[in-house]
């Protein structure tokens, strides 16, 4: 097969992904643009991450026995509505879940008093705060230890120096999950130029597409999300 055949199969192959996503849009899957670091390396800012909308359903009715529902579990990377402000949607990991109690020091994180195995974090900033730091920065590398209530959990992301997060405003109620990240169906590296004011969405849109072959990460098509 020939380098062009492969790369029409590619882009044929996202399309008919992106199309059946924005088909089952609100009832089955979401497409989610991500537009921070917060969770870098595992997704990239620039990501547009497939989120199974089934995957935290209700165990019970007929399609509980057909559809793969289970309960959240901790290193799930998952979609949810931003706490302080629903209107907006996040992305981190669930680093805990209802019942665990949750710590950190120097940048060290513990569950129920174990470190866990977190080969995707990543810490870029060599500081390390400590006491005598504002409550607002020392947060982010020394917090509780704090209990995760039930209809809770506790999310982070994997670029642990560079995220808002759980640390800084709370656990997140579960009623706030909108799925789980399954995959990458498209990424994209933004361009140089900044666009602002009127009709700045549709003139950064009309960039993307002008640049789509020199500007997607073709490696990080359908790149499962762990």
């Amino acid at each position: 097969m020939t380098p062009e055949r492969r790369l029409v199969e590619t882009v044929e192959a996202v399309l008919v992904a992106a199309a059946l996503a924005l088909t089952f849009k609100g009832f089955v899957f979401q497409i989610f643009h991500v537009p921070s670091s917060s969770m870098e390396d595992t997704v990239l800012a620039g990501d547009y991450v497939l989120v199974n909308k089934f995957a935290y359903g209700p165990h019970r009715g007929p399609w509980a026995r057909i559809l793969p529902y289970r309960d959240l579990a901790r290193g799930d990377v998952v979609v949810f509505r931003y706490p302080p402000d629903p209107s907006r949607d996040f992305i981190k990991r669930a680093v805990a879940v209802a019942g665990d109690r949750i710590d950190a020091e120097a940048k060290a994180l513990r569950v129920n008093g174990v470190e866990p195995f977190e080969p995707y974090v990543v810490h870029r900033d060599a500081t390390t705060y400590g006491t005598g730091a504002p409550p607002s920065i020392l947060r982010r590398d020394r917090f509780g230890p704090l209990a995760v209530a039930a209809g809770h959990f506790f999310a982070m992301g994997d670029n642990r120096d560079e995220s808002q997060d759980s640390r800084f405003w709370g656990p997140v109620p579960l009623a706030h999950l909108e799925g789980r990240a399954v995959s990458v169906l498209w990424s994209v590296r933004e361009g140089s130029r900044a666009f602002t004011g009127r009709g700045a969405a549709l003139r950064r849109f009309l960039d993307t597409a002008l640049n789509f072959l020199s500007r997607t990460r073709w490696k990080r098509t359908f790149h499962a999300i762990r």
